[in-house]
């Protein structure tokens, strides 16, 4: 027996009152919420209020209520339809017709489905990317649901206050997006993926049932998409069906239709830029040494310079005592002798030996 808000929802929806209908319609859900007919009959509002989202969400949680409503997959067929979800429109209606397969509704939009696709299969192989461009709507009419005015009412409602936090992140291949709510049972969480539209249902124990269900900036692969519940977070990994398109934020918006490409050009090795990097590196200390020398050796020198070079080069070469006489010599005859006989200085003290002209002082301190 229909409930009082339900028979309300029912009138006000015949007399075009849609946002009325949504609100009587919750109502008989909170007191019903297993009636998979009351979702139904939601999902058909919120297409008359163009929100798509919400009646893809509903549709979800009536199939999942009861799987072998044809009706369920009609208003999903519908409301994906209008979001340009066509593989997931036609997916869905193909399961309705086998439900009901006297309905021509169902042949109707899954034709439609197929020629949209035909047209994305098209420009795919003409540009070789997916085009970017505003959505265009088809002004093919669908064939109604229900016999009552169709003359759409475009009433804004007003998006509800999330109940849970969320955020997400991206890399090239998936967006990673976190809803940030504790201690839920896995059995509690249905995700749903589309092409481009995700459909998330939270079954709070003592409260309301949470949904989200957001148009992607970008299309996915639904196929590869998965979500896990973890103890303070659900964390859903959407793999994305064009890797170099950047996602600038998770919702689609018109104001910003176009989607930014990563362009990697490819640049030959030897071309590439270098940058610093802390990776050790490992070096040939001793063919860096031999080089050093060499350029020693080869290097012309005049003057002082040239006679310091030789000196060096008879210390690097000479044994320990002719060393020690070299040293000795001149630091005791203050830079004046330089001696490599180390019998003939190594006794006594080597007195310094000024130039022609010249006199020893000694400094004073």
């Amino acid at each position: 027996m229909a409930s009082d808000p339900e028979k309300q929802a029912k009138a006000a929806f015949i007399d075009d009152h849609f946002e009325l209908a949504v609100e009587l319609y919750s109502q008989a859900i909170s007191l019903n919420p297993k009636n998979a007919e009351l979702y139904v009959d939601r999902a058909q509002a919120h297409i008359k209020l163009s929100n798509f989202t919400e009646a893809v969400a509903d549709a979800n949680r009536a199939i999942e209520l009861e799987p072998s409503n044809s009706k369920a997959y009609l208003r999903k067929g519908t409301a994906c339809i209008k979001l340009e979800e066509y593989q997931t429109a036609k997916a869905a209606l193909e399961i309705g017709v086998s439900l009901a397969p006297g309905d021509s509704r169902y042949t109707n939009m899954i034709k439609e489905c197929d020629e949209h696709i035909a047209e994305e299969t098209g420009e795919l192989t003409k540009h070789s990317v997916e085009s970017s461009s505003a959505p265009n709507v088809s002004t093919k009419e669908v064939q109604p649901v229900e016999t009552v005015n169709d003359q759409p009412n475009h009433v804004t409602v007003p998006p509800a206050k999330p109940k849970y936090k969320h955020d997400f992140y991206q890399k090239p291949e998936e967006v990673v997006l976190t809803i940030f709510a504790k201690g839920i049972p896995a059995n509690n969480v249905v995700v749903d993926f589309g092409e481009q539209i995700l459909s998330i249902s939270i079954d709070v124990p003592g409260g309301d049932v949470y949904h989200y269900q957001p148009r992607l900036f970008g299309k996915i692969v639904p196929d590869k998409c998965r979500y896990t519940v973890l103890s303070t977070k659900i964390e859903i990994r959407l793999a994305k069906a064009d890797e170099q398109i950047h996602w600038t934020s998770l919702e689609f918006s018109r104001e910003n239709p176009v989607l930014q490409r990563v362009v990697s050009a490819s640049v030959p090795a030897n071309q590439r830029p270098s940058y610093p990097s802390s990776k050790p590196r490992r070096v040939d200390w001793d063919k860096l040494e031999a080089e050093v020398k060499k350029q020693e050796k080869e290097e012309k020198l005049d003057g002082d310079a040239a006679l310091n070079k030789f000196f060096r080069e008879i210390y690097q070469d000479a044994d320990e005592d002719t060393r020690r006489a070299m040293s000795k010599s001149f630091v005791e005859s203050n830079g004046t002798v330089l001696s490599t006989n180390w019998k003939e200085v190594g006794s006594k003290k080597v007195e310094g030996s000024p130039p022609d002209g010249m006199e020893m002082k000694k400094w004073e301190y």
